[in-house]
């Protein structure tokens, strides 16, 4: 069984390159979200993770928030290279947004004092989780999909457009559509620099 297990997981890739052609149904992302928000573990059990999914219009909504606020940043000069990522993202079918309930980590520091500082740590780690299970689960089910963070830069308006908790922190933002070019190959550090056995 852990054969099918890491086979997901290395067909797992940073896939920038994707289109709107449906691939399953909307109802079909739901239920992967929902398994994955269900079934990824916290600390504490303290289940913090919120996610928002974003479909059609609200997601072309996103990419252009996203590339409306990096205008404001970003030199008009070199903006080029900032727009042509933000279309790759826009030609995507969806995104998911991963976001941690910072009332939930705060409620843990109040009642576990001892742990208050590592809460924080422990929350991210988690939604780290939340994001490989889902970026997985797409993969296997035919989707292409990235990590992006261009937080906190879009944080308010992103609450403000989608009536976010003001509790909720964004962490991270995952555009996924049908694959159209395949991530390239990849390279891979000395596994003995990496992993250490005692026995």
């Amino acid at each position: 069984m852990s054969k099918e297990f890491f086979e997901a997981i290395k067909n797992r890739r940073s896939v920038y390159v994707i289109s709107k052609e449906p691939v399953v149904s909307d109802e079909r992302i739901q239920e992967i979200v929902n398994e994955a928000v269900k079934h990824t573990p916290s600390s504490f059990n303290s289940q913090s993770a919120r996610v928002v999914v974003l479909l059609g219009e609200q997601h072309d909504k996103l990419w252009n928030i996203t590339e409306n606020t990096l205008k404001t940043v970003v030199p008009a000069e070199s903006f080029a290279p900032t727009a042509e990522k933000m279309t790759l993202f826009r030609n995507g079918y969806g995104t998911v947004l991963f976001f941690e309930d910072q009332a939930v980590v705060e409620g843990l520091q109040e009642s576990f004092a001892l742990y208050a500082d590592n809460f924080p740590i422990w929350s991210n780690q988690s939604s780290g989780m939340h994001q490989l299970v889902v970026w997985t689960a797409l993969e296997i089910e035919g989707f292409g999909a990235s990590l992006q963070h261009y937080n906190p830069l879009i944080d308010d308006e992103v609450k403000q457009t989608w009536n976010i908790p003001a509790s909720w922190k964004l962490l991270a933002q995952m555009p996924f559509g049908k694959t159209v070019v395949p991530a390239g190959e990849k390279e891979f550090q000395p596994l003995e620099d990496r992993v250490l056995v005692f026995n």
